[in-house]
C-alpha cells in the first residue's frame, strides 16, 4: 500500500512539475491519468498480452515527444522575448536546470518494458525493442544492462550478440565489441552472420589502425614478422580464448593485445614489421581460417566474399584479402558450383590497382574489364572453367561452364565482346563436348544457343548450325532441354519445325522435370483459337495413357476454350445470346472431351473458377459442380456454396452445405464446417 501510495505521489510531482512549467495544462494533466489508468487496467489483467504493454509504452513515447516539442518551443519564446538587444535571437536555446519532468516520461517507458520482460521473458522480439528505446534515449549504461541480460536468457540468438557489439563500437569500445562478438562465435559457430560481422569488425579495426598511423606519419614499410603478431592470432584457442563468466577476454590475451599495439605505434624494424603485418590483413584471415574451419559452406564464403570486395578498405588488403579468400575456397570447396563461379567471375573484374581507384565511392573490384584486359580475363576464365572439368563428371558444374560462355557470348550479355572472342568460347565449348564426348545437357543446349546465335549474326552458316542440333537430340534423345534447344534454333532459322516436334515427344523421357514443356511447347499465345485448340486435342490424343501428362494438357485445353469467353459482351440482347451460345459450346465440347480422356478434380476446378470469374451463368457453374464434386466435394461444395452466397443465394447455399455434409464423413464435414464458417464470417 505504501509502494501505490509513493509512485501516485512521484506521478503527482511529475504532473505538477509539468504545469509549473506550462508545458500542460491542468485539464491535460487529468486527461493523462485517465489515459495511464485505462492502460494499467489492462495491465493487471489475469492473461496480460505483450500488445497491451506496447500500446501503453507507445503511448508515453508519444506524451515524451509532445513534451520536448513544447519544451523546445518554450524555450525559444524565453530566448525571443528575453533578448533586448537582439544580439543573440540566433544562439542556442540555454538549458534550464533539471527536473523531474525531464526524465520521468523516459523512465516510465522503461518501467513498462521491465514489466513486460518479467511477464515475457523468452520474447526476443521484445527484448531487442527495448534495447532500441534505450539507445534511442542515449541510455548508454542501460543498453549494456539490458543486452547482458537478454543475452543470459537467449544466448543462441546471434542477433543480440550482433546488436550489443554494434553498441560497443558506436561508443568506441572496440574491445569489449570484440568480445562480445568471439562469445557469440562459441555458442553459435554455425551462425554466418555471426562470422560475417566479427570479419568485418576486424576489418574496422585494421582501417582505424591505417588511418591513426597515417595521421601520426608512421609507415607501414619494413620485413619481417612479428612474432607478437602471431601469437595473437594464430592459435585457434587463443584466438577465442573467452571467460564466459566475465564476458572478457583472458589477462594473458588482452595484455598482449595491448603491448602489440603500444610497439606497434613506436619506430623500429620490428614496430615496422609489425605493423606492415597487421595492414596486410593477419588478423583479417586468421578471423577467416577460423571461420571455414567452423563452417565449411558456400553460404559463409558468399557473404565473406560480398565484404572484402564491398568494405572501403585499401587496394593492398583488399588484394591480399581476396588472395587468401580465394586459396581457402578452392581448398575447401573445389568442386562446388556457386564456388567456382566466384572464382571465375574473379577473373572477369578489375582490380583496385590505382590510388584513383581506391579514392573512389564504387566499389572497384566488381568494375568490369576493357579491351585487353578483357579478353586476358575471359581466357584465364575460360581455362580455369575447362581444368576444373577435367576433373569432375558433375552435371552441376558443367552448368557453371554453360552459363559462363552463355553469359559472355549472348547479344543481350552486359558485356558487349568482339565477335572473335565470341568465336573463341564458342570453339573452346566445341572441343570440350568433342574431346570428352560430352552428352551433358548443359553443354550442348549452351552450344545449340550459340551456334544458332552466330548463325543469325552471319558468322556461321544456318546449315551447320542446324546439323550440330540435330547431332545433340540424337546423342541424348531423352533430354527435353536439349530437344527445346533444337526446336528454338530451328524456329529462329525459320525451319519448319512439326517433324521435330513430333519426334521430340516420342523421343523425350517422361522422367525429365521439362517433359511436359516439350509436349507444349509449339502452342503460342498468337495461334488462332480454333488452331490451338485443335493443337490441343492432337496431343491429347497422343498422351492416351499417360494420366499426369493428360491433366496437364486438359488444364491448358480448358484454358483456351475460355478464351473466347474474354471477349466484352455489349448491350445489344443478340451479343448476349450468342455468348451464351459460346458457353454452352466450350461445355458441350468439355462433356465430349469426358468421355475420350481422364478428367480429373484439378480440370473440373479450373473450369469451374475461369467460368466463376467471367460471370459464368448458374446453370452452367452447377453442372460443373456435379462434375467436380465426384472427384473433391468439400472443395466443390465450398466453391459452389460461396459463389451462390456472393450472388444473393444465402439460403440455397445453406441448404447446399447441409445436404453435402450428410454425404461425407466425419472429418470430411469438421473440414467443409471450418471452411463455410469462414467464408461467412
Amino acid at each position: 500500500m505504501e509502494r501505490v501510495q509513493f509512485q501516485q505521489e512521484q506521478m503527482l510531482d511529475e504532473l505538477k512539475d509539468l504545469v509549473d512549467k506550462k508545458v500542460f495544462t491542468v485539464a491535460e494533466t487529468k486527461q493523462i491519468m485517465k489515459q495511464r489508468s485505462i492502460h494499467e487496467a489492462t495491465l493487471v489483467r489475469r492473461v496480460a498480452k505483450k500488445s497491451d504493454f506496447l500500446r501503453y509504452a507507445s503511448y508515453e513515447m508519444g506524451l515524451e515527444h509532445l513534451r520536448r516539442k513544447r519544451v523546445e518551443r518554450l524555450s525559444m519564446c524565453r530566448v525571443q522575448m528575453d533578448n533586448l538587444s537582439m544580439l543573440n535571437v540566433t544562439s542556442e536555446i540555454p538549458k534550464t536546470p533539471v527536473t523531474v519532468s525531464d526524465f520521468a516520461l523516459v523512465r516510465r517507458q522503461f518501467h513498462i518494458f521491465e514489466r513486460a520482460l518479467k511477464r515475457f521473458k523468452s520474447d526476443v522480439g521484445l527484448w531487442i525493442e527495448y534495447i532500441q528505446l534505450a539507445k534511442k534515449e542515449g541510455a548508454r549504461s542501460l543498453v549494456g544492462r539490458i543486452t547482458a541480460r537478454a543475452l543470459q536468457l537467449h544466448p543462441n540468438v546471434p542477433s543480440l550478440y550482433i546488436l550489443a557489439a554494434s553498441h560497443e563500437l558506436a561508443h568506441l569500445s572496440p574491445s569489449t565489441a570484440r568480445t562480445l562478438l568471439q562469445r557469440g562465435i562459441r555458442l553459435n559457430s554455425s551462425n554466418v552472420e555471426m562470422w560475417t560481422e566479427y570479419l568485418k569488425m576486424e576489418l574496422g579495426f585494421i582501417e582505424s589502425l591505417r588511418r591513426r598511423w597515417d595521421v601520426l606519419g608512421i609507415t607501414r614499410e619494413g620485413t619481417g614478422v612479428s612474432q607478437n603478431v602471431k601469437n595473437i592470432v594464430s592459435e585457434k584457442d587463443q584466438f577465442l580464448d573467452v571467460d564466459m563468466d566475465e564476458g572478457t577476454t583472458t589477462a594473458g590475451i588482452e595484455k598482449a593485445r595491448d603491448a602489440e599495439l603500444e610497439r606497434l605505434d613506436q619506430e623500429g624494424d620490428e614496430g615496422t614489421a609489425a605493423r606492415k603485418q597487421i595492414l596486410d590483413g593477419v588478423i583479417v584471415k586468421a578471423v577467416m581460417d577460423s571461420a571455414v574451419q567452423a563452417l565449411p559452406q558456400i553460404e559463409l564464403f558468399e557473404s565473406f566474399n560480398r565484404l572484402i570486395t564491398i568494405y572501403p578498405s585499401s587496394p593492398t588488403l583488399r588484394e591480399s584479402l581476396i588472395e587468401h579468400f580465394d586459396a581457402l575456397l578452392r581448398s575447401t570447396l573445389p568442386q562446388h558450383p556457386r564456388a567456382i563461379e566466384i572464382l571465375y567471375t574473379r577473373l572477369l573484374t578489375s582490380a583496385s590497382d590505382s590510388a584513383s581507384q581506391a579514392s573512389s565511392s564504387s566499389n572497384p573490384s566488381v568494375e568490369n574489364l576493357r579491351g585487353r584486359a578483357l579478353v586476358e580475363g575471359v581466357r584465364r576464365a575460360n581455362e580455369m572453367l575447362i581444368s576444373i572439368m577435367s576433373d569432375t563428371q558433375e552435371e552441376s558444374v558443367r552448368q557453371v561452364y554453360a552459363q559462363f560462355a552463355l553469359e559472355w557470348c549472348q547479344k543481350d550479355s552486359r558485356i558487349n565482346l568482339d565477335e572473335n572472342l565470341k568465336l573463341y568460347v564458342i570453339s573452346s565449348l566445341q572441343a570440350l563436348i568433342h574431346r570428352q564426348k560430352s552428352s551433358s545437357p548443359s553443354l550442348l543446349c549452351a552450344h545449340i544457343k550459340l551456334v544458332t546465335e552466330a548463325a543469325q549474326r552471319g558468322t556461321v552458316e544456318p546449315a551447320k548450325a542446324l546439323d550440330t542440333a540435330k547431332r545433340y537430340t540424337s546423342r541424348v534423345p531423352e533430354s527435353a532441354s536439349v530437344w527445346i534447344a533444337r526446336l528454338t534454333a530451328m524456329k529462329a532459322l525459320d525451319e519448319n519445325i512439326d517433324a521435330v516436334w513430333r519426334e521430340a515427344r516420342r523421343s523425350v523421357s517422361p522422367k525429365d522435370e521439362n517433359f511436359a514443356h516439350v509436349w507444349t511447347w509449339g502452342i503460342s499465345e498468337d495461334m488462332v483459337h480454333d488452331e490451338r485448340l485443335r493443337v490441343y486435342e492432337v496431343l491429347l490424343n497422343e498422351s492416351v495413357g499417360d494420366s499426369s501428362l493428360q491433366e496437364h494438357l486438359l488444364l491448358g485445353y480448358v484454358a483456351a476454350l475460355m478464351v473466347s469467353r474474354s471477349t466484352p459482351v455489349s448491350g445489344d440482347d443478340s451479343d448476349q445470346v450468342a455468348n451464351k451460345s459460346a458457353k454452352a459450346l466450350n461445355l458441350q465440347k468439355l462433356r465430349h472431351m469426358q468421355g475420350r480422356f481422364l478428367n480429373t478434380g484439378k480440370v473440373w476446378q479450373k473450369m469451374f473458377h475461369l467460368e466463376a470469374e467471367e460471370n459464368g451463368s448458374a446453370i452452367v457453374l452447377e453442372e460443373l459442380y456435379e462434375l467436380w464434386r465426384t472427384a473433391n466435394v468439400v472443395e466443390a461444395t465450398i466453391a459452389w456454396a460461396e459463389w451462390l452466397l456472393k450472388n444473393g443465394k444465402g439460403k440455397e447455399a445453406s441448404v447446399l452445405i447441409v445436404r453435402s455434409k450428410g454425404s461425407v464423413g466425419q472429418k470430411e464435414q469438421e473440414e467443409m464446417e471450418t471452411q463455410w464458417v469462414r467464408i461467412m464470417g
